[in-house]
């Protein structure tokens, strides 16, 4: 029979009370320390203190102490919208659920669709139809709209009041809350007691999202609640509560902005100024209107018509006040960066009568004299998008078929493009298709941007064909990935029929870049499934 044998018995010592009941942290410094620089109360040495030691962690183990019950949330409210079809709403569990692509389309390789680009249309669509979210996809649903800031608008639209209310009892979908008038954490906006609460104990986020829902509801009511405190903010709120008054800008506005003027930030001022620049028929505008007219001028002289420009020769106190930033950027010289913000803010109506009633297209046709003509034409650019001005707009944008580096307005891509969004939508994408024929592909990037999706005709037949012409001529394929990323999400997917021709893989001219007509074809293969996917989903939102 083997042989068994009893271990001794271990020796313990008697744990003083007063070990016991020290806290947790005083017996790991005595632990760190050494018993012998750091005695625990009570005594016992070490032996004693492993003892305590032990029986902490005995008791940390066993439970936590009953604390009171808390207060049960309220119920989640009824979402009366009709519920997503069943292919739908499978179908955005698929989208939510879907990792691998999320880098973006435009760059990555393989043909299958990148779902997660999707989400964007897939929400504007189901939007458009009424349909509410499915419950058991709410967390999947925010937890994406917390990731992507540009998904939030149409994400918590479709949300609605059941992923507000489930956003409340979530720290992490606290942006909900913020960012939406119909949030938990604002009032009724017809209650001024509760407004006035939230107004002066809320958080600042809570007070910003404030501010814009009364500005939605009464311009004039959220002017008065934004002057009660003015004067006790700090500039940074000031600029984000300046802001708000974007929405519903009218003339009842105009003496707080004048006021805000002579406010001691910097940024303050000028957001006071571009505000007060879009009223043209305010003083400010006024003021501003007849020292540009003081710079800028027709020239008679000679046979024909031309604009003679006598830039500032100073920047004094009342052009400081009214915004006029005195010290220019590092590079640029004092007396253009004075004349550039003296027209920019002057209304743009000035310069119709100050040529003699010529249109916005004459006037800038003229000739400027003296090298002035790129600062003038930068400077009328920004106040046609600071103003809305389409007439004016069109004239700078010039035509399509004109190089960037002559035409009427300006070179920058960047400031075409703000030009582009002051047009009405379907003139943006005429004048962009215009600009591919002319130009190609490689600067219409920042243009296509502005378009409205899908792109409708002929925008998305000039892209598909500048796509092919540069397939064909061989040219480097990944300079076009942002271009074919983009047609991914904004082609109409009735294009995908047209498109399957391109997905075969020709023979490549010798003077090609190696693999790019592999490359090529993967990337229409690509487009043209992710198409047939979207027209599917259009397919399954349809109200059955």
């Amino acid at each position: 029979m083997p042989r068994t044998t009893t271990p001794p018995p271990r020796t313990t010592t008697a744990v003083p009370p007063t070990v016991t009941g020290m806290p947790w942290e005083e017996l790991v410094t005595s632990a760190l320390l050494g018993t012998d620089r750091r005695p625990p109360e009570g005594g016992g040495g070490p032996v004693g203190l492993l003892d305590a030691a032990a029986l902490h962690t005995v008791r940390r183990r066993a439970g936590l102490l009953p604390a009171a019950a808390a207060a049960r949330p309220r119920p989640a409210p009824v979402d009366p919208r009709p519920p997503l079809p069943p292919a739908a709403r499978r179908r955005l569990a698929q989208l939510l659920t879907d990792r691998s692509a999320s880098g973006g389309s435009g760059g990555r390789r393989g043909t299958a669709p990148d779902l997660m680009e999707l989400i964007p249309q897939w929400l504007a669509t189901a939007n458009r139809h009424g349909y509410g979210a499915p419950p058991a996809l709410l967390p999947p649903l925010l937890d994406a709209a917390r990731s992507r800031t540009d998904l939030r608008p149409q994400a918590l639209a479709f949300a609605g009041p059941r992923g507000l209310w489930l956003a409340g009892l979530n720290p992490e979908w606290k942006f909900a809350l913020r960012g939406s008038p119909g949030g938990s954490s604002l009032p009724d906006v017809t209650d001024p007691e509760a407004v006035t609460r939230l107004w002066q104990e809320g958080l600042f986020a809570e007070r910003v999202a404030l501010l814009g829902a009364v500005r939605s509801h009464d311009p004039a009511e959220a002017l008065a609640l934004l002057g009660t405190t003015w004067t006790t903010e700090r500039a940074e709120d000031r600029l984000m509560f300046l802001d708000s008054l974007r929405t519903g800008l009218s003339a009842v506005d105009e003496p707080f902005l004048e006021q805000a003027l002579s406010d001691r930030s910097r940024n303050v001022r000028s957001t006071a100024a571009e505000l007060l620049s879009a009223l043209p028929e305010s003083a400010f505008a006024g003021r501003m209107a007849a020292r540009a007219m003081s710079c800028v001028s027709p020239d008679l002289t000679d046979d024909a018509a031309s604009v003679a420009v006598e830039a500032p020769h100073e920047c004094d106190a009342a052009m400081e006040r009214d915004g006029v930033v005195a010290v220019p950027p590092s590079g640029r010289g004092e007396r253009s960066w004075w004349l550039g913000q003296l027209v920019e803010a002057a209304p743009l109506a000035t310069w119709t009568a100050r040529f003699g009633g010529r249109t916005a297209q004459e006037v800038v046709a003229l000739p400027v004299a003296d090298g002035w003509a790129e600062e003038l034409h930068a400077a009328w650019c920004r106040a046609a998008v600071r103003q809305r001005d389409p007439e004016w707009a069109r004239a700078l944008l010039g035509s399509p078929s004109v190089p960037p580096s002559h035409g009427p307005g300006t070179a920058s891509l960047a400031e075409r493009s703000k030009l582009l969004a002051v047009l009405p939508p379907s003139e943006r994408g005429a004048w962009v298709a215009g600009f591919i024929a002319a130009h190609g592909l490689s600067e219409a990037f920042q243009l296509l941007g502005v378009c409205p999706t899908p792109w409708a005709e002929p925008l998305g037949r000039s892209v598909v064909d500048a796509l092919d012409i540069a397939r064909d001529a061989g040219s480097y394929p990944w300079s076009f990935s942002g271009v074919m990323g983009l047609a991914e999400r904004c082609l109409n997917p009735a294009e995908a029929d047209r498109l399957e021709i391109l997905t075969t893989t020709p023979d490549e001219p010798e003077d090609a870049s190696p693999g790019a007509n592999g490359y090529w074809s993967e990337a229409f293969r690509r487009l043209v499934s992710t198409l047939r996917l979207r027209a599917t989903m259009d397919v399954e939102l349809i109200p059955g």
